[in-house]
């Protein structure tokens, strides 16, 4: 009886750990690193474009963050922007879908 007394608690231990560890937020780097980009970065969209919506999809949660501007609603600012999703760092623009690491180093964030 105490054998199998004590396999439930280990169960039941586990499942609390993994419970705990699903839960707890992730690090803030993520986050830190969109917040970053976001500031030094500005992101043109479009409704319906669906490489646009890959960008989105690689940010996750973090998307919100970044300096986003819907071409689609807001046509007064995307003078010379032919193609989306467009990012404009400094005055360069970058056509096409980026990957975060590739707009890590553009960035320096």
């Amino acid at each position: 009886m105490k054998k199998n007394s004590l396999i439930t608690l280990i169960i039941i231990l586990v499942i609390i750990l993994f419970s705990i560890m699903i839960l707890i937020k992730p690090s803030n780097t993520s986050e830190e690193l969109a917040e970053c980009i976001g500031k030094k970065s500005t992101l043109y969209i479009q409704l319906g474009c669906h490489a646009c919506e890959a960008q989105e999809k690689l940010f996750g949660d973090n998307y919100k963050h970044l300096n986003v501007i819907d071409c689609f609603l807001e046509k007064e600012k995307c003078s010379g922007i032919t193609a989306t999703p467009t990012w404009k760092i400094g005055e360069e623009l970058f056509k096409g879908i980026q990957s975060i690491e590739n707009l890590k180093k553009l960035t320096r964030c």
